[in-house]
């Protein structure tokens, strides 16, 4: 006889909602002011939502431990061959040394650190969030950031607000995913819906950003550079979630909006160079060795393979 799930097994609507909502506040709450490691904040989470479900929602025992073990397939089958697949493409250009050419090609197209934020944190970081996404786009932009000279307090606030206008979609539209699985509605459906709503943030969070880092006024010295990165963003993000799915808007509007940015830097340069109050002047720093054309390329072949594969995986026919 299949179980029925009672929504409300306490007779009230608040007590049934704390109950079913313990499992969240355990993970978050261990996380966030208790500071154990993930592993043993998920495994208090999943023991606190097995009790719940057991004692209070009466499910029988051999479906709860069924349904944390098709969860735990779950995590590792799409969601953790993503992860580890992604990470190992990041540390392999990391060991080559293939990432510092990544890293040199994005931060040396300015010297204006308002134009470094936008390429860096909200460009590239949107682009590791498809490609990678589940924290490493932070860990990443953070550290790019901090190796171009960002403050690192600093360079951890623009990476994290950066990310937001590409997180709903994150690892290869590896959320909408697991939200069309849990709540059977259609992943097409999901996708276009949250492509309609997010090219407006999108718009917006490059200038919340650089806002941020140096004021209204800083801001206006770049607007041409914000109202291309945002934008491309913003229609490239529309585009591809409506009519290509969920998988590639990360990765194509990341891409897209570090192309247009870079070429658009090319022709047009802010009046003024803003850099940080303590940093030295521009005439003070040494010229690092620019890297050939062909080490370039070398070293970007790997994420753009990657993007291919995606787009190619994302096609209904294959």
């Amino acid at each position: 006889m299949p179980w029925l799930q009672v929504y409300d097994p306490l007779n009230s609507q608040f007590l049934s909602t704390l109950v079913a909502a313990l499992p969240i506040v355990v993970l978050l709450g261990l996380l966030g002011w208790g500071r154990v490691s993930a592993h043993v904040a998920a495994a208090a989470g999943l023991i606190t939502a097995l009790v719940a479900a057991i004692l209070v929602f009466h499910m029988p025992v051999t479906t709860a431990l069924a349904a944390a073990a098709d969860g735990a397939g779950y995590g590792l089958f799409p969601i953790g061959w993503i992860v580890v697949m992604a990470i190992f493409l990041y540390a392999l250009t990391v060991e080559t040394g293939q990432f510092e050419i990544v890293k040199r090609s994005v931060a040396s197209l300015s010297p204006d650190r308002r134009i470094q934020a936008l390429l860096i944190a909200f460009s590239f970081g949107a682009f590791v969030e498809g490609a990678a996404g589940f924290g490493t786009p932070v860990a990443i932009s953070s550290a790019l950031l901090i190796g171009a000279g960002f403050p690192p307090l600093q360079a951890a606030g623009m990476a994290l607000i950066a990310n937001t206008a590409p997180v709903a979609f994150g690892a290869l539209g590896t959320p909408i995913k697991v939200l069309a699985d849990t709540s059977g509605l259609d992943e097409m459906l999901l996708s276009q819906m949250a492509g309609r709503q997010l090219p407006f943030f999108s718009l917006l969070i490059p200038a919340w950003m650089i806002c941020t880092m140096s004021g209204w006024r800083a801001l206006r010295g770049v607007w041409p550079a914000v109202l291309v990165c945002g934008g491309v963003f913003a229609v490239v993000q529309f585009y591809t979630s409506n009519y290509l799915g969920a998988r590639l808007v990360d990765v194509a509007a990341g891409l897209a909006s570090l192309i247009a940015l870079t070429l658009f830097v090319r022709v047009w340069k802010p009046r003024d160079v803003w850099r940080f109050a303590d940093e030295a002047a521009i005439a003070d720093i040494p010229v690092a060795k620019a890297d050939s054309r062909a080490a370039v390329i070398s070293a970007w072949f790997p994420w753009a393979l990657l993007s291919v594969c995606v787009f190619a995986w994302g096609l209904q026919d294959v």
